[in-house]
C-alpha cells in the first residue's frame, strides 16, 4: 500500500458527503458511498490484494467486473464471513471487514513453489509425487493443504435469503445499450419484461457515450428510458442481479445482491434468488475486454484498459500517475483520452502499423504520444510495475518507458456463457477476433456486443429490433411506439489486429507470461501440454488448470485457446473452445435455500391437539412429516422407559388415550366402491355390513404387503378406508392410479379426509365408563356396540363417529370428530377420565401394546418382500373373488411357496431384562463359523410392563416350525444374546370388559355449550360431470358449477372452485356444511355423486393489499400476474413446501386454502415473506 491517495478531486458516481470506514487485512481505510471494495482499495493506494495460487506472486487488481481474477476477498467476520468474493463486485459498506482470500499456497508448499518454481510445470504432481506409491498419501495431504481460497465459516449463516418466482414475456439479460433498447421496445409492445443486470446502475457505456439524439445526450436518453421502464408496472427492473443459468424451456436463474441496496434498509435479505420462466429471452450480456499476454503481465499495476476507464469515470480513482496503454484496437483510445482529460501522462503503444480511426485522431489532436507498430515485450518491477520494455513489431531497438500503470486491450470477448449453457457452441470469428454465440435455440435472441458489435449506436439499433421481435414471438403484435434511439456515428474505426501473445526474445521468459493469473498458468505450461499430446482444448484445460479458478477463465481462456492453437500450428477455429456450464458466477447455497431453513426447512404436520400435547410434557417423534408425541414426561426427571412403563400400565389396567389423528383416511364413495375395494384388498369388503369395520391387507402386484388398516362401511355406497400414517399419500396415489388408468369403468370417487378427522383412541378397561360421561346418545353396552362396530352420535356435544376397534388388544373406542372440534373433545375426554387417572400415551407405548398382541406395523415388521403368510395373515387372503385382487396370482409364485421363507415369530431373551436391539441378526449357534448363515432378524423389541420381561418380534426362516428353538444374536461389542423362539402373540386380546365398571349410568360431564362455527364450511363434490348432474348440483347450490378449468363461481355467500372435470370444492358460510350436504344429496340422488364434508380438513387464509402478490410470488411458481390470474381464477399449486388452492376473489385479495395440518406452516411462511 502506498501512502498517497489516488482519489481525483472531482467526478465519479460517488457521494463524497458519505465517507465509509472499512478494514482490509487489518488496516483501516476510507472510501465513499458508491465505491466498490476494489475502487476503495485503489483509491487508498493498495497495490497488492492477494497472491497467486501456485507461486505466491503478488497480485493487483486487473479488471472491473466479474472477470477479476486477483482481487478475491472474504468479507465479514465469524459466521457472517463470506469467502471468495470479487472485490470488484463488493459494494463498500461502513464498517466492512475484508481480507485477502488468495494468499498463495500454504506454508510448506509455498516455500517449495518459490524455491523450485521452474521445476513445477503443468501437471507436475502427476509426475513427481506418484512414486514411490506409498508416499502419495503424504503428498496428497500437502497438495490439499495448498489448495483453495479463503476460509469456510464454521457457524450457521446469520443472513436472511429469499427465493422468488417470476414470469416474463421477455427477459432481457444485460442493461447496456442493446439491452436497454430491447427492454424499451418490448415493453412498448405491451410485453411483461424482466430486465436484469449485474451492475448497481443500468445503462452500461451509455452513461458516458458520445452518441446522442437530436435533443439529448446518450446519458440523458438513458435516464429517461429507465424512468419510463420504472413507471411501467409490467416491467421488473433488477439491478445487482446476475443471470447465472439459462436452463431448459427458458428457465433462468438470477441472483440479486440486496445488501448495500439503499432501497432495502435494516434487516434486509442478503441475496434473493429469482427463478424466472420467460417466453422469450434476449441475451444482451455485452463483452469484457481481453488483455494481451506479455512477460511480467501479472505485476500489480497491469490492468485492462476498460478497468482503468471504469475506475476513473465511475469512482474518480486514478490507479496511477503515468500510463502506458498497449492495444491492438481503437476502443482503448477512449481510455487514453479519459486519462489525458484528468491531466495524467499517457503513451499509447499500438501494434498496428497505422492508427487512423477516430479514436487515434482524437488522441493525436490532444497531444498524446502514440507508438504505432510497437509492442510491449515485458513489464518491469517487483511489488508494482515501474516500467515497460517496448520494441518494434518486426524487431529493432528495444526501449524502456517509465510508468506506474500499464493497461492493455487485446479486443473484446463476448459473454457467450448463457448462450453456451443451452448447448450452442460458440463460433470463432476472424472479423471480430472473438468467439461469437452460435445460432440460438428457439426463444433465445442475441443483441449487441455479444454479437461482436463495437459501435454503441449499432448495438442499440440491434437491441431495439430484437426486443420488438421477441415481443412479437411472445404474442404481442399490436402497434408499437418505436423508441427514438441515440444515433450518430461512433466515428470511423480501424479493424483490430490479431494479437494474443507478445513473444519474448528470450524464450525463458515464457514462464513469466501469465495466461491465467489466479492459478499461475503460463504460456510455458500451455506449450508443454501441447508437446505432451494434449491437443484437445478440453484436455489441455484440465492438464494445465487453465480457467479452473473462481473466475472460470473469463479473462484468460480465449488467450489460452489462441496460444494452444499457435503451439499446435492450427487456427483458433480448429482448436475451438471449452463449453460453459452454470452458474456463470458462484451462487450462495443460502440463496438456493431461500426461506426454507430453520422451521421452514422441513414443514411439520400437526394434529388438532398439538398445542395440548406440547403443554402436557409431550416429547416429540417425527413420523413422516407428522409431529407425534413419543411419550409424555411427568416432570423433568422422568426417563422415557419410566414414562412408557407408566403409560402401558394405565392402558392395561385403567384408561389411557392416544392421539391417532395422523392415520391416513380416504373417503370412498360410489356404486362400485365395494367392487373397487375388493380388487385392491386381499380380503373381501363387498359383503361387509353397514356399520361394521374390517381389517384388511393391501398388496402390490407382486403379492407383497403394501399397507394395512381398518375400513369402515359408512353407507351402502360409502366406505372410510384407513391407512398407516407414513403411507397415506402413497396409498391414495396407488388407488388413483388403478381407478383412473386400469378401471375407469368403475363409478367410484376417492377423497382424502386425513386432515378432516381428529381421532382420540380411548383405551383400557375403564374406557367405556369414561366415554359414557361425554357420549349419551350411543348405546355403548357390549351387546349393542360390538367389537368392530361403528356408530354415529355426539361426543362432548360434537357430531362424532365412534369405532370399536383396538390396536392395543384392550377394550378401546376410537372417537372421530371434525378436526376443528378435536381439542374440545380431547379435553372433555381427559376431564371425564380424571377420576380414573386417565393417561395420555405416545407412539412408544403404542408400539409396546401392539407388539404384545403380535400386531404388525407395515414398514417396521415388513420390508417390502413380505407376503401375508409370512406375517401369519394368510387368513386375510380370499382367493376366488369374482374379480380377483391385486397380487392374487403372484402369491402362487414358487418364490412365495418356499417353506424356509422368513416368518413372523416372537422372541423372549433368556435374560428377561435384556432388550434385543431392533435390526439385530439371528444365528443358530452362539459362536458360529464365519461366514455364518443368518436365520433372521429382530423387527420390534421392547420391555413389557404387563409381562415383566423383555420380548421381541422377529422374522425367522421357517419360524413357525421352530417354536421352542433357541437362537443367538451376536452384538457389536462381542457379546451374544440368546433368545427363545415363541409365538408372536404374547397376550390374549380383551374382546370386552365390564369388570370394575360402575353400575348404572355414569354422571354426564358438565360441558360448555358448543361455540358457534367461525371457519367456513367446505365440501368436496364429485360427480360424473354430465349435464344432468351439473344442472342438479347447480340448482341445489343456487349457483352454476364452473365448467372451465381453474375457475371459480362465486356469489355473496358461496364459492365453488373447479378442481377437476368431475370434482369441485364448495366454500360456504360457517356452520352450513350439513345443510348444503343434505341439499346436494337430495338433488343428486342418482348414483355417481360423492359429497364429502372436508370443513375440518382445510384452513382458508386471506392475503390482501398491494404486497399480497409479491408475498405469494415467494411461495408459488404459478404465475399470479393479473393477466394470467384475474379475479375468478383458482389453481391448485405448490405453496413453499406444501400444496394449496389459491383463488382470486378480487384484484387485491387472494384466498389460500391449505390442509389443516400444514396451516401453521403456511401462515408462518407467508407472514415471514410479507414482512
Amino acid at each position: 500500500m502506498t501512502d498517497v491517495t489516488r482519489r481525483l478531486p472531482e467526478g465519479g458516481a460517488i457521494d463524497r458527503s458519505r465517507p465509509l470506514a472499512f478494514t482490509f487485512n487489518g488496516v483501516t481505510l476510507t472510501g465513499y458511498e458508491g465505491d466498490t471494495l476494489a475502487s476503495a482499495l485503489l483509491a487508498n493506494g493498495v497495490d497488492v490484494v492477494g497472491r497467486s495460487f501456485k507461486y505466491g506472486r503478488p497480485r493487483g487488481i486487473v479488471g472491473y467486473g466479474a472477470e477479476e481474477p486477483n482481487a478475491i476477498v472474504q468479507v465479514g467476520e465469524g459466521s457472517a464471513r463470506t469467502p471468495n468474493l470479487r472485490a470488484t463486485r463488493v459494494e463498500l459498506e461502513d464498517g466492512m471487514v475484508a481480507t485477502s482470500a488468495a494468499r498463495g499456497p500454504g506454508t510448506a508448499m509455498g516455500a517449495l513453489a518459490r524455491a523450485f518454481g521452474r521445476l513445477l510445470p503443468a501437471g507436475f504432481y502427476y509426475k513427481t509425487f506418484i512414486r514411490p506409491q506409498g508416499l502419495w498419501g503424504f503428498w496428497e495431504e500437502r497438495l490439499r493443504e495448498a489448495a483453495g481460497f479463503g476460509d469456510v465459516p464454521d457457524g450457521a449463516d446469520p443472513d436472511i435469503y429469499e427465493r422468488r418466482y417470476g414470469h416474463a414475456d421477455v427477459l432481457v439479460v444485460g442493461a447496456g445499450p442493446a439491452g436497454l433498447a430491447a427492454a424499451l421496445s418490448a415493453s412498448r409492445a405491451g410485453a411483461r419484461v424482466f430486465f436484469a443486470d449485474e451492475n448497481s446502475a443500468f445503462g452500461g457505456t451509455l452513461r458516458w457515450s458520445s452518441v446522442a439524439t437530436d435533443s439529448e445526450s446518450a446519458g440523458e436518453w438513458c435516464r429517461h428510458a429507465l424512468a419510463e421502464l420504472a413507471d411501467n408496472p409490467d416491467v421488473h427492473l433488477l439491478n445487482r442481479a446476475t443471470a447465472f443459468g439459462l436452463y431448459d424451456h427458458n428457465f433462468v436463474g438470477i441472483l440479486e445482491r440486496c445488501v448495500g441496496n439503499a432501497e432495502t434498509p435494516g434487516k434486509a435479505p442478503r441475496q434473493r434468488l429469482h427463478q424466472v420462466r420467460a417466453k422469450q429471452v434476449v441475451l444482451a450480456c455485452g463483452a469484457i475486454e481481453r488483455p494481451i499476454v506479455f512477460a511480467g503481465n501479472d505485476l500489480p499495476g497491469v490492468m485492462t484498459a476498460s478497468a482503468v476507464s471504469g475506475y476513473t469515470i465511475h469512482h474518480a480513482v486514478a490507479p496511477g500517475e503515468r500510463l502506458v496503454l498497449f492495444t491492438n484496437n481503437d476502443s482503448a483510445y477512449d481510455t487514453a483520452l479519459t486519462w489525458h482529460r484528468i491531466g495524467r501522462e499517457v503513451t499509447v503503444v499500438d501494434v498496428r502499423p497505422t492508427a487512423d480511426g477516430a479514436g487515434p485522431d482524437a488522441a493525436r489532436a490532444a497531444g498524446i504520444d502514440i507508438r504505432v507498430g510497437h509492442v510491449v515485450q515485458e513489464a518491469h518491477g517487483r511489488r508494482r510495475v515501474n516500467g515497460v520494455q517496448i520494441a518494434p513489431v518486426g524487431g529493432g531497438k528495444i526501449e524502456r518507458l517509465d510508468c506506474d500503470l500499464v493497461a492493455s486491450s487485446g479486443g473484446w470477448n463476448p459473454l457467450v456463457h448463457l448462450s453456451a449453457q443451452t448447448g450452442v457452441r460458440p463460433q470463432w470469428s476472424e472479423v471480430a477476433l472473438a468467439f461469437l454465440p452460435g445460432s440460438p435455440r428457439d426463444g433465445v435472441h442475441h443483441a449487441g456486443a455479444i454479437n461482436g458489435h463495437t459501435s454503441t449506436s449499432a448495438c442499440m439499433r440491434e437491441g431495439a429490433r430484437v426486443g420488438n421481435e421477441a415481443a412479437r414471438l411472445a404474442g404481442f403484435d399490436g402497434p408499437r411506439d418505436e423508441p427514438d434511439l441515440p444515433d450518430g456515428d461512433d466515428g470511423p474505426c480501424a479493424p483490430p489486429e490479431a494479437l494474443f501473445l507478445v513473444p519474448h526474445p528470450r524464450p525463458s521468459r515464457e514462464s513469466r507470461q501469465f495466461v491465467d493469473m489466479q492459478l499461475d498458468v503460463t504460456v510455458a505450461d500451455i506449450d508443454l501440454a501441447a508437446r505432451e499430446g494434449y491437443r484437445s482444448v478440453e484436455h489441455a484445460k484440465r492438464y494445465t488448470a487453465l480457467g479452473f479458478g473462481t473466475d472460470q477463465g473469463k479473462l484468460g481462456n480465449v488467450n489460452g485457446v489462441a496460444i494452444l492453437a499457435r503451439a499446435l500450428g492450427q487456427g483458433i477455429d480448429e482448436t475451438g473452445t471449452t463449453m460453459f456450464r452454470p452458474p456463470y458466477t458462484p451462487v450462495t447455497f443460502g440463496a438456493v435455500a431461500g426461506r426454507d431453513v430453520g422451521e421452514f426447512f422441513d414443514p411439520a404436520r400437526r394434529t388438532p391437539m398439538h398445542e395440548w400435547h406440547e403443554t402436557h410434557g409431550a416429547v416429540w417423534e417425527d413420523v413422516g412429516r407428522w409431529k407425534r408425541p413419543r411419550y409424555y414426561a411427568r416432570g423433568a426427571d422422568e426417563r422415557m422407559d419410566e414414562a412408557v412403563r407408566r403409560e402401558c400400565l394405565a392402558a392395561r389396567g385403567g384408561v389411557a388415550m392416544l392421539d391417532a389423528s395422523t392415520l391416513g383416511k380416504i373417503d370412498v364413495q360410489g356404486p362400485d366402491a365395494a367392487v373397487f375395494l375388493d380388487r385392491v384388498y386381499s380380503n373381501g369388503f363387498r359383503r361387509l355390513a353397514v356399520g361394521r369395520c374390517r381389517y384388511g391387507l393391501m398388496l402390490r402386484e407382486d403379492g407383497t404387503i403394501l399397507d394395512d388398516g381398518v375400513t369402515v362401511r359408512v353407507a351402502d355406497n360409502r366406505y372410510l378406508l384407513h391407512t398407516t400414517t407414513g403411507n397415506a399419500e402413497a396409498v391414495l396415489s396407488w388407488l388413483e392410479l388403478w381407478r383412473q388408468t386400469e378401471w375407469p369403468e368403475l363409478n367410484v370417487h376417492l377423497t382424502s379426509v386425513t386432515d378432516h378427522w381428529a381421532t382420540a383412541a380411548v383405551v383400557g378397561p375403564k374406557s367405556r365408563t369414561v366415554l359414557r360421561r361425554v357420549c349419551t346418545d350411543i348405546d355403548l353396552s357390549p351387546d349393542a356396540f360390538r367389537f368392530m362396530d361403528y356408530r354415529a352420535g355426539h361426543v362432548a356435544g360434537v357430531p362424532a363417529r365412534v369405532y370399536r376397534i383396538s390396536f392395543s388388544g384392550e377394550l378401546s373406542f376410537e372417537v372421530n370428530v371434525a378436526a376443528q372440534h378435536g381439542p374440545r373433545v380431547w379435553e372433555a375426554l381427559i376431564a371425564a377420565g380424571d377420576d380414573f387417572d386417565i393417561t395420555p400415551y405416545g407412539t412408544e407405548t403404542m408400539h409396546v401394546l401392539r407388539a404384545e398382541m403380535g400386531f404388525i406395523i407395515v414398514g417396521q415388521d415388513t420390508d417390502g418382500s413380505m407376503i401375508p403368510d409370512d406375517m401369519g395373515l394368510a387368513g386375510l387372503v380370499r382367493h376366488g373373488k369374482p374379480w380377483g385382487f391385486l397380487g392374487d396370482r403372484s402369491l402362487s409364485l414358487p418364490e412365495h411357496q418356499r417353506p424356509d421363507r422368513p416368518q413372523l415369530v416372537g422372541l423372549t431373551p433368556l435374560n428377561p431384562a435384556t432388550v434385543l436391539p431392533e435390526g439385530a441378526q439371528l444365528v443358530k449357534e452362539p459362536r458360529p463359523k464365519l461366514p455364518a448363515k443368518m436365520q433372521g432378524h429382530v423387527t420390534s423389541s421392547y420391555l413389557s410392563a404387563a409381562m415383566g420381561h423383555s420380548f421381541a418380534l422377529a422374522m425367522v426362516k421357517g419360524g413357525r416350525e421352530r417354536i421352542g428353538e433357541t437362537l443367538y444374536s451376536p452384538q457389536a461389542d462381542g457379546s451374544v444374546i440368546p433368545a427363545k423362539v415363541v409365538p408372536s402373540v404374547f397376550l390374549e386380546p380383551v374382546v370386552d370388559a365390564n369388570e370394575g365398571e360402575s353400575q348404572g349410568a355414569p354422571q354426564p360431564l358438565a360441558l360448555a355449550p358448543l361455540p358457534a362455527a367461525t371457519a367456513p364450511a367446505m365440501l368436496n363434490l364429485c360427480g360424473d360431470g354430465t349435464h344432468e348432474f351439473r344442472r342438479a348440483a347447480s340448482e341445489a347450490l343456487c349457483l352454476t358449477l364452473p365448467g372451465r378449468p381453474c375457475t371459480t363461481a362465486r356469489d355473496t355467500s358461496i364459492a365453488i372452485h373447479w378442481l377437476a372435470p368431475d370434482e369441485w370444492l364448495i366454500v360456504a358460510p360457517p356452520g352450513e356444511e350439513a345443510e348444503i350436504e343434505r341439499r346436494l344429496r337430495e338433488a343428486t340422488s342418482a348414483p355417481g355423486a360423492a359429497i364429502t364434508d372436508v370443513t375440518g380438513a382445510y384452513i382458508l387464509l386471506r392475503l390482501s393489499g398491494p404486497q399480497a402478490r409479491e408475498a405469494l410470488a415467494s411461495a408459488t411458481p404459478y404465475d399470479l400476474h393479473p393477466r394470467n390470474f384475474p379475479p375468478g381464477r383458482c389453481v391448485q399449486t405448490t405453496l413453499a413446501k406444501t400444496q394449496a388452492l389459491i383463488a382470486a376473489p378480487n384484484e387485491d385479495t387472494f384466498e389460500v386454502i391449505v390442509r389443516r395440518s400444514y396451516a401453521h406452516y403456511a401462515e408462518a411462511w407467508l407472514t415471514d415473506a410479507s414482512s
